[in-house]
């Protein structure tokens, strides 16, 4: 058999008949083979013959084939993927100068991935249009419907009427709101966890859609720590009213947390749009939540999100100084490095307050309005005021360095509603793929020790790949710091360190009895990693592991553990090896139990039986961790939700907190006044039985939706009285409800949600 034989066949196993032209063909059969089986392939030798300079030997391996080499005192130690493994196919040339297979080694010593072939450095871009991510997208899109389609039923429709704005609504061309509507009914049938909530004016056209996918409602369980709400599509008046909540995953790439399409800026949408997404998260509100400067936005998140710390994004205030501040072109420079010493060399909220005064004074910015707002909010945008939180790499200097602007390459000034639900899928996988490529990098490449600190080898396998990247970029600069004590109180000492490469002096805290440290370059705070002026302390302070409070698990191999990282960081390595030998035994557990209907039994019955037995070990070990109770439906599900029932949602709607609602300031945008709030205490009510949240079925021509009177909800019950007509009532008695632009007879029943 020639190579031509099989060169139709490119996944066939090599058999002792097969001959190929050249070296390079049995190489790239061995590639096409190892592609198809899921496993990447390296040259491991060749010779050539003495007499006439020819090859006439060559062999090739698995990637984990042999053992790693590594001198015990290997200062900067390489990383390898060998582990032992013996998989190879060893070719000889014949004296015709064809080339036949010797010997050939199938068995591999570990799990073999196919469908993740195309991360393998050897079929990258091997070729164009099988590597294509748009050729693996319905792959990719079926994984995560598996993993994620075990979860209940949510979809809701959810009608709010706006006393105060009747007459609002999307500006929507013909066949929009059906096409949504479809995008919807498809998503929900791919994944029975897709959120969808639409609001109605009294018109009972479509004014506000709210969405999330099965993806965003997980990410946000495990990165809840800060979620950046991004109106820039509205505010910038694109045709596509498009709103953001957007967070970040452990490998530092942006995650989609929901979308929804506004009709305005005023307050009821705003707290319609949080309470929504606040039902779809599983009613968890955010630590840190990041926007625009905006009135109504900070009034909403005040009142449906009071433990919730609000904060502009830096590039927001950056981009509007210059704007707002035009008549000042002439000096444009001088302004802007005045400014940014301000705000990014203040140590103390004195020592910022005086370079204000002087920026005020200099430039005469006493009468401009929006200016002096700026200085009122300065709380809560200024690095100096930022303490105690970390915004995790979601306040940038510009948009383009934001997380946030991921949508860009995909929405321009002119994109339509149909484009965006051409290509919404595209993007949300698109996102899946480059998740799935920094897992499956984590899982089989180390990342590479640049130098011999400490630092770097502590953290080598703590953090994801790009994390680790961007900390190994810190510990190697700070070579080029120099400290100097400026003053010590007690167990404090404040350092000033000169960092060489940026050419400027930075301010760090050092608290040994605490291990507390703090730079005034907030890279803590505004990153989530430590800086090199703070690596720089340390290690001139003798202290040679990083502090256990400034490793976040959110940039950790452990991010998705519902356990918390432990003190000792040497037990999130070893538990990293676990989780990942775990995972690979689970794949193969998967493929000989996924045969049979009784294998299948076998493997989900040792299943069940192993959780529940490391559940009550973990449990024994630490009592003070509660693991979740709804581990086991999260993984197997219900009887229900094997049969197809939708179980009905229970998830309370936040309350509102009402001192932050109506003691609220107004003031224009263009801060001439300032919201203010105080600190009284939160006033609560006594808060009935919460009422079933309704999937509401759709009749076939889309022209009427009636909820049953059984169902009639009133959120004004679940409110403090006085408050009766401000805040949009969440579920209102909707008996003849038309949806704006719909075809009558376009959808199937048999196509909606139920």
């Amino acid at each position: 058999m020639n190579v031509t034989a099989v060169s139709g066949v490119p996944n066939s196993e090599p058999q002792d008949n097969m001959e190929f032209d050249s070296n390079e063909a049995a190489y790239e059969f061995y590639k096409e083979y190892a592609k198809s089986v899921g496993f990447g392939t390296a040259k491991l030798s060749s010779r050539r013959s003495r007499a006439s300079k020819e090859f006439i030997d060559a062999k090739f391996s698995c990637i984990r084939y042999g053992n790693k080499q590594q001198s015990d005192d290997a200062i900067n130690p390489r990383p390898s993927p060998k582990i032992g493994c013996k998989a190879s196919m060893h070719v000889k040339r014949k004296p015709n100068g064809k080339w036949y297979i010797h010997s050939f080694i199938k068995e591999h010593n570990h799990e073999l991935l196919p469908s993740q072939s195309h991360f393998f450095r050897s079929h990258r871009n091997s070729d164009p249009l099988k590597n294509d991510a748009k050729v693996r997208r319905k792959t990719i899109l079926a994984a995560m419907s598996k993993q994620y389609g075990v979860y209940q039923c949510s979809g809701l429709e959810n009608y709010i009427r706006n006393q105060n704005d009747r007459g609002r609504n999307l500006t929507l061309e013909e066949g929009d709101a059906q096409l949504l509507l479809e995008l919807f009914v498809t998503m929900q049938e791919e994944n029975p966890k897709f959120f969808y909530a639409v609001d109605l004016n009294e018109e009972h056209q479509l004014r506000n859609v709210f969405w999330v996918d099965a993806k965003g409602m997980d990410d946000y369980t495990n990165f809840s720590d800060a979620v950046s709400f991004d109106t820039t599509y509205f505010v910038n008046k694109y045709k596509l009213p498009l709103v953001l909540f957007i967070g970040v995953n452990q490998h530092c790439q942006p995650t989609l947390l929901g979308c929804a399409l506004i009709s305005d800026e005023t307050l009821f949408t705003f707290i319609w749009l949080f309470q929504t997404w606040y039902l779809a998260i599983g009613s968890r509100a955010p630590n840190v939540i990041l926007s625009d400067q905006s009135n109504s936005i900070e009034t909403a998140i005040a009142a449906v999100f009071p433990e919730t710390r609000h904060c502009y994004g830096l590039w927001h205030v950056l981009e509007k100084v210059s704007r707002q501040l035009d008549y000042l072109n002439p000096w444009h420079d001088t302004f802007m490095a005045k400014f940014g010493k301000c705000i990014h060399k203040s140590w103390t909220d004195e020592e910022f307050d005086r370079r204000w005064a002087k920026l005020v004074n200099k430039f005469n910015l006493g009468d401009d309005t929006w200016f002096q707002s700026l200085y009122q909010d300065r709380k809560l945008w200024a690095p100096t005021f930022i303490k105690n939180i970390s915004l995790a790499g979601l306040s940038t200097p510009s948009r383009s360095q934001s997380p946030t602007s991921f949508f860009d390459k995909y929405i321009h000034a002119e994109t339509s509603l149909r484009d965006f639900v051409e290509q919404y899928k595209v993007i949300m996988e698109d996102r899946y793929e480059e998740q799935a490529k920094a897992d499956f990098d984590a899982w089989h490449e180390a990342p590479e020790l640049k130098s011999p600190s400490p630092f770097e080898k502590q953290l080598s396998i703590v953090y994801t790949h790009e994390i680790f990247k961007k900390f190994q970029v810190e510990v190697l600069g700070a070579a080029a710091c120099h400290l100097k004590i400026e003053k010590e109180d007690g167990n404090s000492i404040t350092y000033i360190v000169k960092d060489f490469e940026s050419s400027q002096d930075y301010m760090v805290e050092w608290n040994g009895t605490q291990l507390d440290i703090c730079c005034s370059c907030r890279s803590f705070e505004f990153k989530g990693y430590l800086c090199r002026h703070a690596v720089v302390v340390l290690q001139m302070s003798g202290v040679f592991t990083i502090p256990f409070k400034y490793v976040l698990q959110r940039w950790t191999n452990a991010a998705a553990s519902r356990y918390p990282i432990s003190e000792k960081l040497e037990n999130v390595q070893t538990k990293t090896r676990r989780f990942n030998d775990l995972c690979r035994r689970a794949i193969i557990l998967g493929e000989e139990g996924s045969i049979s209907q009784e294998s299948y039994k076998i493997a989900l019955s040792a299943i069940k039986d192993a959780l529940l037995q490391c559940s009550n070990a973990n449990n024994s070990a630490e009592n003070e961790l509660r693991p979740s109770t709804s581990t086991s439906l999260g993984i197997y599900g219900t009887e229900e939700e094997d049969q197809g029932v939708a179980t009905v949602s229970k998830e309370p709607v936040p309350n509102l907190n009402v001192n932050k609602l109506n003691k609220g300031v107004k003031r224009t945008e263009s801060g001439k006044e300032k919201s203010k709030y105080d600190n009284t205490a939160i006033v609560k009510e006594k808060v009935p039985a919460q009422p079933e949240v309704v999937n509401i079925g759709i009749d076939a021509s889309f022209h009427q939706m009636e909820l049953p009177n059984t169902r009639l909800l009133q959120f004004h019950n679940m409110m403090p009285p006085h408050l009766h007509g401000v805040v949009p009532t969440m579920f209102q008695n909707v008996a003849s409800t038309q949806f704006h632009n719909v075809a009558s007879a376009q959808l199937q029943n048999s196509r909606l949600p139920h």
